[in-house]
This record gives structure tokens, sequence and C-alpha cells, in this order.
């Protein structure tokens, strides 16, 4: 027992701040500097991106057809993001009011930290339609596949604001309370150096991994197509956004509307999930559509269309019309030169019966009217 309280003593009492936040490479004519925020966001594109082919793959996608989208949706969902900060946190930029004190060129240092995700969603929704275009695939389709990845990219890349001791929530006891460095820039005014404050990078990251499980059950279950499981990430993330966003303390816009005041996001958030809810129920009364293909009409792989018209030559040959007149070249020839006759036997019995003959009760009459009625098959063959 006193050994177990001495192990939870030595356990701190929170998330201690990260003491590491990148490092350099020597170059000849100085150093790059290689940010962990930067390292986190690319490590959540790359467990993303991993998820998104998987279940492309499965949906029967052309090969190599993510990649082709991927260029594109990424620099745009990247710069999309970006804006929406800035837009969303203008006074580094633009000064308190827009009053012209800010630093325009902070803009494009995306290493120090702030994306925003509705801009990174809507511009890197331009850019994988530009690159659904150009393959010949379904953006609705592609962004059904990409839902789980993206929710998990999300996961890994919130990350990079620990690293950054950015975005954190409000004042807290709790034993699992962030450290921020006193003298941080973003460490609040007039608030004690041990304060501890709500880990809302860590909140967000372990509500998208329980989204990411949420989906792909959901997506297993039901086996959603024209986008809405995307519709259904947007309800899932927003859902969590809004209570994690109004925790957090960092400057922000605020805007007003029906008499509250809170921050931009937020309004965002609850805007982005009415749109996506109302979108999900439209398109679930539209039933599944037919046929369930990737494809873009028009560009449906060469391979199907050779294996049609394949299916109807072979159809072709395959008429019963030539087999019936190859019999009766057979039955032209003299008996002892025709070979076997097995083939033509029911055709035999047919003609009999149709005769008023009896089959198989002379073996002669039968062998020569078979002959006779070999002679007709033709016709009953053309008549079909």
């Amino acid at each position: 027992m006193q050994t177990l309280l001495q192990a939870a003593a030595m356990v701190p009492a929170g998330i201690p701040s990260p003491d590491w936040s990148g490092f350099d490479i020597p170059l000849p004519w100085g150093t790059l500097r290689i940010h962990a925020y930067a390292l986190c966001i690319l490590a959540g594109i790359v467990v993303g991106l991993w998820l998104t082919s998987v279940r492309w793959a499965k949906r029967g996608a052309p090969e190599g057809s993510v990649w082709d989208i991927v260029v594109w949706a990424i620099p745009f969902g990247i710069i999309g993001g970006r804006l929406y900060h800035v837009v969303s946190s203008p006074d580094a930029y633009f000064g308190p009011g827009f009053d012209g004190t800010g630093d325009l060129s902070l803009i494009p240092q995306i290493q120090r930290g702030g994306l925003g995700i509705w801009g990174a969603v809507l511009l890197g929704a331009v850019g994988a339609w530009i690159g659904c275009r150009r393959s010949g695939v379904k953006l609705t389709a592609f962004v059904d596949a990409a839902a789980p990845g993206l929710l998990l990219a999300q996961a890994v890349g919130r990350w990079g604001n620990y690293f950054n001791q950015e975005l954190f929530g409000s004042p807290t006891t709790l034993p699992w309370g962030l450290e921020i460095d006193a003298d941080n820039a973003n460490f609040p005014a007039g608030v004690p150096a041990d304060t501890l404050f709500h880990p809302t990078f860590l909140y967000e990251s372990l509500w998208n991994l329980v989204g990411v499980v949420i989906l792909l059950a959901l997506d297993r279950k039901f086996n959603f197509r024209r986008s809405r499981l995307f519709w259904l990430y947007a309800m899932y993330y927003t859902l969590g956004r809004v209570w994690i966003e109004a925790m957090r303390i960092d400057d922000a816009e605020q805007i007003s509307l029906f008499g509250i005041t809170t921050r931009l996001n937020v309004w965002t958030s609850i805007l982005v999930f009415t749109v996506a809810l109302v979108a999900f129920i439209l398109l679930g009364m539209k039933g599944r559509p037919e046929p369930d293909s990737v494809y873009l009409s028009g560009h449906e792989p060469a391979e199907t269309t050779i294996a049609t018209a394949g299916g109807d030559k072979g159809d072709e040959v395959r008429d019963p019309d030539s087999v019936v007149s190859d019999s009766e070249s057979r039955d032209n020839l003299p008996h002892n030169q025709s070979g076997s006759r097995h083939a033509s036997a029911p055709t035999e019995d047919a003609a009999a019966a149709s005769s008023g003959s009896k089959p198989g009760t002379d073996a002669t009459a039968a062998g020569h009217s078979g002959s006779t009625a070999t002679g007709s098959a033709p016709e009953a063959g053309t008549s079909k």
C-alpha cells in the first residue's frame, strides 16, 4: 500500500508543458527550423491519407487516383485553413479593431500555428473537386471515403497545439490540467505561474478518435453514399467543437447573435451542424444511387466496355441457329461419314413424334426418319 502511495505521489499533478518544440537542421547558409507543430500536421496528413486510400480502394476507385486528388486538396486546404484563422483571429495580423498595428508578414508563417478547420474543409473540398474531375470520379464518393481519415488527421494534428503551448482552455484544478510556461507569450496575464489549464487539444484529439471508430462502425452497418458519411462527420465534429471551443480563452473574434456574444468558431460550428443535419436528412430521402459507382458518367473503366462488347460477340457465336446449321451440314453427308449423331438425337425424336411414329419402336425406321427429320431442323430453329 505504501508503495502505491509513493508511486501515486510521483505522478505529476497535471500534464507538463513540453520542453521540446522542434529542431534545427544546419545548412551552408544558416539553419532550417523544423517545428513540432508542422510535424504533427504532417503526421496527421499521413495517417489520414492512409485510411482514406484503404477505403477508397475498397470502393473500386482507379488505382492511384487518391494521390491525383489530394495533390490538389491538401494545398487548397492549408491555404483555406490559414485564411480562416486570419479572419477569425485578426488582431495579430491587422491590429485591434483593424487599426493597422498588426504584422501582415505573420500571415504565411503557419509554423507558428493557426489553421482553421472550416477554411481547410471548404477550400480543401474545392481542390478535391478539381482532382476528382481530372480523375473522372465523383466528389461525393471521395468525401465519403475520406471522412474518417479527415477526422483521424485532425486528431493527430491537434497535438501541434500542445507543442506550441496554445489554444488551451480556462484554468482548472483537475489532475489532468495542462501546465503552460509562465514566460510563454500565450500565458494569460495576471494569472499565477503554477495555474493549470484545460487541455482542450487533448479533449478534441480524444473526441476525434472516438469519432473515427463511430464513423467506421456506422458506415459498415449502413454503407452510406451520396456524401452522407461526410455530413455525418461534420455533425459529429461540430457537436464536440461547440463545447470545446467554449472552454478556450485565447483571443478570437467575438460575434453577437440573438443576444448571445461568443466566439466566431462557436457560431460557425452551430451553422455547419445545422446545414449538415439538413443535408444528411435530404440525401437520405433520395435512396441509394443506381448504379452505385465512384465514376463520373462516361468515365467508367475501358475494361468494362471491352468485356461487354466481347460478351455480345460471344452471344452471337453461340447462336442456336449456327449450331442447328452445323448439324444440317453433317446430316447431308453419307451415313458412313457423318460421325456421331448424339447431338441431333433430341431433334430426331421430336421429328418422329410430329410425324406420328414412336421413336425407338423400329431401329431401322428411326434411322431413316432421323435423316428426314434433320432436314426440317433448320426451319424449326429459325422460327425461335
